[in-house]
């Protein structure tokens, strides 16, 4: 528990300032990353957050939680992130994913594995101020120059954790936090290393679990605000094999699922999710109630939780922030 960091999953559902301020104090609460969404059409600008955030913080490193290979293209990526690295002194890392609601909102579909992987071996290549082949030629950013960046895979099932293993310096777990749904995702991203001979521990893999949260005084009313980020990851591919029962809610969700209210608190995608299985997909609940469903997956082997924190009123969102630092992790 002593190495265990908190990162802070932040969408920009608030204009700039208020996103600045929050991770100002994240800072100072001692949270270790930014994981910032980055969804064009439901949120504001990722780039423009993190530029402003890097302006205003001293250590926390700043990070796209997660970005695609769709949206935006290999070198827009790469340059967002080098000028990043420049302005922060390399306090960078690159969180990427097939795509979720940046892609959907748009009628598109999710990036295939290949296209993924192609994707961040090209982003890594631009990043050390290599050559990279495109689809329109060879492509150099000549003026690049920083410290390597890590790269973060956001992964939900079996083949895309594989694939975090075999090539990703960490994995961001979209999975549930219930200590067996966690071991079985980490349990495919060792498969993928071991697929192509890797040593994950040698080269200082990271397993992050990305966490719903809300706390209040009032446990079912805590759980009834992470409802819709929970089913968002039950509609997911997961390493693992849901109950009948939980399976048929899967469908409902999948019927009503909504994208333009992504994991937005009350919605009604949100309604078919059981009372029974919050707190096996966030961190939810009392203060009590937090605290023992971290002390469940504190020793298992992750490296960081990252909390999302969810409440009715955004602007409620830093008192959760620092109830969760000062209540929760720092009472453990």
């Amino acid at each position: 528990m002593r190495n265990l960091e908190i990162g802070l999953g932040l969408f920009p559902i608030e204009p700039p300032r208020r996103i600045v301020e929050i991770v100002k104090s994240a800072e100072e609460l001692g949270y270790s990353h930014i994981w910032m969404g980055d969804s064009q059409v439901i949120w504001r600008e990722v780039y423009v957050n993190l530029g402003a955030a890097a302006q205003a913080t001293h250590r926390i490193i700043l990070a796209g939680g997660v970005t695609n290979p769709l949206t935006r293209h290999i070198t827009v990526t790469a340059s967002a992130l080098a000028a990043l690295s420049e302005l922060t002194d390399g306090r960078v890392a690159l969180g990427i994913g097939a795509g979720d609601s940046s892609v959907e909102t748009l009628g598109h579909q999710p990036a295939t594995l290949r296209q993924l992987e192609n994707s961040i071996q090209q982003i890594r290549g631009l990043l050390a101020g290599e050559q990279v082949a495109t689809e329109r030629g060879n492509v150099r950013m000549e003026w690049v120059n920083i410290p390597p960046i890590p790269v973060f895979i956001g992964a939900s099932g079996p083949r895309i954790l594989r694939l975090a293993g075999k090539i990703a310096d960490g994995a961001i777990i979209l999975v549930g936090t219930d200590p067996t749904y966690l071991k079985q995702a980490m349990e495919c991203i060792r498969q993928g290393a071991e697929s192509v001979g890797r040593d994950l521990e040698a080269t200082g893999f990271k397993y992050i679990c990305w966490a719903p949260c809300a706390i209040s005084t009032n446990g079912s009313t805590a759980r009834d605000s992470v409802k819709a980020h929970v089913a968002r990851v039950m509609n997911r591919p997961l390493p693992y094999t849901l109950s009948p029962k939980d399976q048929a809610s899967v469908s409902d969700i999948a019927r009503d699922y909504d994208y333009s209210k992504h994991m937005v608190v009350g919605t009604k995608h949100g309604t078919p999710v059981p009372d029974h299985l919050v707190t096996k997909f966030a961190l939810a609940g009392t203060v009590e109630e937090c605290r023992e469903q971290v002390r469940r997956i504190a020793d298992i082997g992750l490296h960081q939780i990252a909390i999302i924190p969810h409440t009715t009123n955004p602007f409620d969102r830093l008192h959760l922030v620092r109830t969760f630092a000062e209540e929760v992790i720092g009472h453990l």
